[in-house]
């Protein structure tokens, strides 16, 4: 069973060795490129750092060394990356900014200053303004950009696309969004019609529903495990 991955690197090939070891056949498909800022953080009045994604963790170790602080995440994924480089006290979210802001504000008292949210340029909801609104103080460090690709890539344009051709994996509704609108720019609007659409949540699916798909499928809980038993239990 193929399995587009959309991701970018590195959590592109991350996803498809776990493909590989449920014998999934991933084809690498990537409609972002991550930059990373060279910035010193500034980490002055901070009791605590947020992390709305993997690469927010991944570009904080870039231009800091300091371990010590408290950690709220966005959902697993960026909850295991923190802990495997070290972050001594990592909370866990539901997988979206509101939980996140929930959690935060649950745990208010083990935080000893601001909340530093670690960012991309683009973001999905307002942290920092949901912690405020809670009385909690914070603000936004943006360190890396999600840079699109400009065209659809080609093994997605030359993909065997045969009755029950497979599945397209989706992250975030940017992804798919951006998926859909390079495959109606490229006139292949109606090309992944024997394809299944595998969503993280219902807001990817949302944004999946640009394009005519076999069928558009939300995963049990917002992880890659997720994703891939969806894919197997449906194959």
């Amino acid at each position: 069973m193929q399995v587009l991955v959309t991701r970018p690197e590195p959590d592109a090939s991350e996803f498809a060795a776990l493909c590989r070891e449920n014998r999934l056949e991933p084809i690498l498909c990537p409609l972002m490129q991550v930059a990373f800022e060279d910035a010193a953080v500034d980490l002055a009045g901070v009791g605590a750092l947020a992390f709305t994604s993997a690469n927010g963790v991944r570009t904080y170790l870039a231009n800091s060394t300091d371990k010590t602080l408290p950690v709220f995440a966005v959902g697993e994924a960026t909850a295991q990356i923190a802990a495997d480089a070290g972050f001594c006290e990592v909370k866990t979210a539901g997988g979206d900014v509101e939980t996140l802001a929930g959690l935060i504000s649950g745990h208010k008292q083990m935080i000893s200053g601001a909340v530093l949210h670690i960012a991309g340029a683009a973001r999905a909801g307002d942290l920092v303004a949901a912690l405020k609104a809670q009385n909690i103080a914070a603000r936004r460090m943006t360190l890396y950009t999600m840079r699109e690709v400009e065209a659809l890539p080609p093994v997605a344009l030359f993909l065997d696309l045969a009755p029950d051709a497979g599945w397209a994996a989706f992250f975030s509704p940017r992804t798919a969004a951006l998926f859909a609108r390079l495959a109606h720019s490229a006139g292949a609007g109606e090309r992944f019609g024997n394809m299944r659409a595998a969503c993280l949540s219902d807001a990817v699916a949302e944004a999946a529903g640009a394009l005519a798909w076999r069928s558009i499928d939300v995963a049990g809980s917002r992880n890659s495990a997720a994703m891939i038993d969806l894919m197997k239990d449906n194959a």
